[in-house]
């Protein structure tokens, strides 16, 4: 900045105003000539002399509870982090295993002078966190603060869940059975959606047809499945589904594989629909799955939206909509 005060025969005072957009008064001639001048000589400012001085750098902490492990979670921070650059923002991110690392990450991040610190889950879930922590935390992603304090941004999984069944019945599928993901808030949401939907169109429920897709209080990949002997069971008798919907795609696919094994044809004899599009199954499976994809995007551009001001910060909980993606299974 000295360098520039002394060719344009300015002082440091009004070089510093031109180049940080602060009131000191000039003329936008001035303004220019010293902007024109720093860019010729690659000036930059040194962000660490401006964040002791204003208290913050331009970062974002983000405390990322299993995000960065889950493939198609990633949108979420990738989106998050695409809008922030525009704003000359960087993302840093902080992975956590548990809630009891929460305090330790935060207290990484705020080393670093962050101007906010949100919280981004890989999966749907609600978070409890002490009082003093919450008052850290700007905005949640992909989760929500138990005690509505905290602003959070979530996939509408029960609008999801009606949606798809919907979507069936517009298409004549009358018969459904579904899939659940036991012990999930995003399972648990889906099915009220389905049970909605039926409700709404006067289609009774065959109660037989609703069953878990692993076995256990907790679903996850690694538990024992359900679907195939269950498909063998639905299709025993004569009155059977012709449609499915499933809990996500890993699902989907093993329901495709249980239909094959007894000579159902997709979608001639039974209709399969789902929940999540991690393209590299919904995409590749044949025929190629249609699915309710996650809004993984829309949650971290709207998240950008409102860490960087563009968009006020809702009060407690906001459902983001997920959007149909049609294919040949349906």
């Amino acid at each position: 900045m000295r360098d520039i005060a002394d060719r344009l025969s300015l002082s440091v005072k009004t070089v510093s105003g031109a180049l940080t957009d602060s009131n000191i008064r000039m003329s936008d001639e001035t303004r220019q000539r010293v902007r024109s001048l720093a860019e010729e000589l690659g000036y930059r400012p040194n962000e660490v002399a401006r964040g002791m001085r204003t208290g913050v750098m331009p970062i974002v902490g983000m405390l990322a509870d299993g995000l960065i492990t889950q493939p198609f979670a990633t949108e979420i921070l990738r989106h998050f982090d695409n809008l922030l650059r525009t704003q000359e923002l960087a993302v840093i991110v902080t992975s956590i295993k548990d809630r009891g690392e929460v305090d330790k990450g935060i207290a990484d991040l705020r080393r670093l002078l962050p101007q906010h610190i949100v919280y981004a889950s890989m999966y749907h879930q609600p978070i409890d966190l002490p009082r003093a922590v919450r008052k850290q935390i700007a905005l949640m992603m992909n989760c929500f603060d138990v005690h509505g304090d905290i602003p959070s941004l979530v996939p509408d999984e029960e609008a999801a869940g009606y949606q798809a069944a919907c979507f069936l019945l517009q298409r004549e599928r009358r018969d459904i059975a579904y899939f659940n993901l036991p012990g999930l808030i995003a399972g648990e949401l889906r099915e009220k959606g389905f049970r909605k939907a039926m409700d709404e169109h006067g289609v009774a429920i065959e109660e037989n047809w609703v069953r878990p897709a692993t076995r256990g209080a907790l679903y996850s990949g690694s538990a024992r499945s359900l679907v195939r002997p269950t498909i063998s069971a639905w299709f025993e008798g004569g009155h059977h589904p012709d449609a499915v919907i499933c809990g996500n795609d890993r699902v989907a696919m093993e329901v495709y594989n249980g239909l094959r094994e007894i000579g159902r044809a997709i979608p001639d004899d039974v209709a399969v629909i789902s929940f999540d599009n991690q393209v590299d199954i919904a995409s590749r499976l044949d025929p190629p799955l249609t699915t309710m994809a996650l809004p993984h995007r829309e949650i971290g551009r709207l998240a950008g939206d409102i860490i960087t001001g563009r968009r006020a910060a809702p009060e407690g909980l906001t459902r983001i909509p997920f959007r149909i993606v049609e294919r040949k299974s349906v």
